[in-house]
């Protein structure tokens, strides 16, 4: 990131921010991390409340933020834990819907309002009468907070709709892999790596997110059966943890499937750069998907669902198929598969996609100038 000066005039104090974070979403977790970074650089003060496994695994406190653990809950004691950590806040930012929720409980009754911005990563999702509360939820949030940041046009529509006073899109950018893309890999990692999944003389097809039912790998198991009359037959990995992984291994052993589940990885840059493909089965709306965002920037050609605002993330630079529908993701597959020419043109096409994202200093910088705009003139020192 490029440095900068201090943000505070000379003999007035510096900003100080509340980063509130659930800690359960990849996307939101690494933007605080690379906000809080550039917020630092600019002079504010940074307080992350997130839970302990949150700042052990983005390091919240290595770029200057203090960290204060506050758990992925909204009871009393998580909400006390909240309010006495924003007490002294100029500015609080809550990331996601339920830790937004906690922080408007957590605010609540103070004397003087202090300026809550939203962002909206993502549009929660749920059945039956969770969806009920969820939306109920949703209402509480947008109207108690000052400006709400969606992530897509999709999301910023939905917060107006939602009855959100002051909703704009915001610029999130996708922070830079720990180790930088080496596209003619000098270090030969990538036969490595294809040799430690099993991929030798293979095409390799990588899919990367938690084992849930809205990440649509049922539908990719039902594509992977028809990938069984090819030769080679492609390898199907899947990186991730979650509550289906004991649903999908018995259908990937019962029916046979080319499908490996190798759990959650913190090597995922180094996973798609030695991929022929990689996949993003979604059957709800993903906002500014992580994994299609690394696909482009590592010049990976890209098959994804229609949902959400991948369309608008992605534009001509990967294959767009309909949700939920198998044939026609094995379809796509199978075609990628058999035309270089079109993988090629979709590494070239992903590269300049990738260059029109914003890049973290513009994320930070934007989110600045909100919080500028929000804030009254601090007391001098």
């Amino acid at each position: 990131m490029t440095p900068v000066s201090s943000h505070s005039p000379p003999g007035q104090s510096p900003l100080r921010t509340v980063q509130v974070l659930g800690g359960g979403n990849a996307a939101s977790s690494a933007h605080v991390r690379s906000l809080a970074a550039g917020l630092v650089a600019r002079g504010v003060k940074v307080t992350v409340c997130a839970p302990y496994e949150a700042d052990h695994a983005y390091d919240f406190s290595g770029v200057g933020a203090d960290h204060v653990h506050v758990p992925r809950s909204s009871d009393p004691v998580s909400v006390a834990a909240l309010r006495a950590a924003c007490a002294n806040a100029d500015l609080v930012h809550a990331h996601g819907l339920h830790a937004s929720f906690r922080t408007v409980l957590a605010l609540s009754g103070r004397r003087v309002g202090t300026p809550l911005v939203v962002t909206w990563h993502d549009r929660a999702h749920a059945d039956g009468a969770r969806a009920h509360l969820l939306r109920v939820l949703e209402r509480r949030v947008v109207k108690a907070a000052t400006v709400v940041l969606g992530t897509t046009s999709a999301l910023v529509d939905r917060a107006r709709w939602t009855g959100a006073r002051d909703a704009r899109l915001a610029a999130v950018a996708l922070p830079a892999p720990r180790r930088p893309v080496e596209p003619d890999d000098p270090d030969g990692l990538r036969p490595k790596v294809r040799a430690e999944l099993g991929a030798i003389g293979r095409p390799l097809l990588m899919a990367v997110g938690s084992l849930e039912r809205h990440r649509g790998y049922d539908v990719l198991l039902d594509a992977a059966r028809a990938w069984r009359r090819l030769d080679p037959v492609p390898l199907v990995v899947i990186a991730g943890e979650g509550p289906l992984r004991g649903e999908l291994q018995e259908r990937i052993e019962g029916e046979g499937l080319p499908v490996r589940l190798i759990g959650r990885r913190d090597d995922i840059t180094d996973l798609l750069t030695a991929a022929d493909l990689a996949l993003l089965p979604s059957r709800w709306e993903e906002a500014r998907s992580v994994l299609a965002q690394e696909a482009l920037h590592a010049r990976v050609p890209l098959v994804a669902t229609d949902v959400g605002g991948i369309p608008e993330l992605v534009g001509d630079a990967a294959e767009v198929v309909p949700h939920g529908n198998a044939e026609a993701l094995a379809d796509s597959v199978v075609r990628l598969l058999g035309d270089p020419a079109r993988r090629e043109s979709l590494r070239e096409k992903g590269a300049r996609q990738a260059a029109t994202w914003p890049s973290e200093d513009e994320t930070v910088a934007q989110v600045l100038s909100v919080y500028d705009e929000l804030t009254q003139i601090r007391p001098l020192t």
